[in-house]
């Protein structure tokens, strides 16, 4: 499944909310053949104007999704008979969550009665073809051209499309016991984990840091470089300078922890030390004097 939004504010709730505006979708069967379609335009209740940059990406018009004169509650009953006790998977998370959004808008609940299954396909392909990138996450499209699968780029950001151009890139990469570690039954546990908001840690005494990953090895040789200052929190990420001993190379380590529902991320990167800094000569800290092992 694929939707398309329009962020408005709502002047009755106080607040914005992603109104859908267009359902896409396809069935299908055990093969991954696709079986059956669905689409429709969704009649904006919260919002009588289309933001612009929606209208520019998806080329649909505020007078298209008037004259198709159909409610949210009449097409999510759509979609549920279309759905049946098939598994809901979407590219990312954020389909599912702006589907609970408008759900509990127009029905007071946010959680979907009629869902039983759900797969974070983006998650999914990221593992099932390699994808390493921790600073960014893989989009459908670059997806797409890494498997060679062909599509026109004006015909994407258009529900059908997309859930369309999900469903090949599935097919793709399928693999039935992977499968298996991305697929959530949706109890209270699954709303819990897809409703939590990843976070990064910005405190070093907080119990979820690992300090034992809290080292870098010199890129040239490969040893354990020796810690030359404290760490200092910048942009989320904790810094201090780093010395290889053997290759007499001098260079700053950043490394963050992002906190997720049930584990902590953690990124490491290496970058020149300023020229300024370069020059003070920093002596070792104490606390690193084992690093070099």
């Amino acid at each position: 499944m694929d939707l398309e939004f329009n962020g408005t504010y709502s002047k009755h709730r106080h607040k914005f909310v992603n109104e859908i505006i267009e359902f896409g979708a396809v069935k299908c069967d055990e093969q991954l053949n696709i079986i059956d379609t669905f689409s429709e335009l969704v009649t904006p209740q919260i919002s009588k104007k289309l933001n612009s940059h929606v209208s520019a990406l998806t080329h649909i018009t505020i007078d298209e999704l008037k004259e198709s004169n159909n409610s949210f509650s009449r097409v999510m009953s759509k979609f549920r008979k279309f759905l049946g006790d098939g598994v809901l998977m979407t590219w990312s998370n954020s389909d599912i969550l702006v589907l609970m959004e408008n759900y509990k808008y127009f029905f007071g609940n946010d959680k979907l009665s009629f869902l039983k299954y759900y797969v974070n396909l983006q998650k999914y392909c990221e593992r099932a073809i390699g994808y390493s990138d921790k600073s960014r996450q893989l989009g459908l499209s670059t997806c797409a051209e890494m498997l060679g699968i062909s599509f026109e780029d004006d015909h994407l950001h258009r529900a059908y499309n997309d859930a369309k151009l999900t469903a090949l890139c599935f097919k793709a990469l399928y693999d039935p016991e992977l499968l298996e570690h991305f697929m959530y039954t949706c109890d209270d546990d699954f709303y819990s984990r897809v409703t939590f908001k990843n976070y990064n840690i910005c405190d070093l005494k907080n119990p979820n840091i690992n300090k034992k990953e809290m080292y870098f090895n010199c890129e040239t040789c490969g040893r354990r470089a020796i810690r030359r200052s404290k760490w200092r929190l910048k942009n989320r990420s904790f810094r201090a300078y780093f010395r290889c001993i053997r290759c007499h190379k001098d260079f700053e380590g950043r490394i963050s922890f992002k906190q997720c529902y049930d584990h902590v991320n953690i990124t490491k990167k290496i970058a020149e030390i300023p020229p300024k800094e370069k020059s003070k000569n920093a002596k070792p800290h104490q606390d690193s004097k084992q690093s070099d092992t």
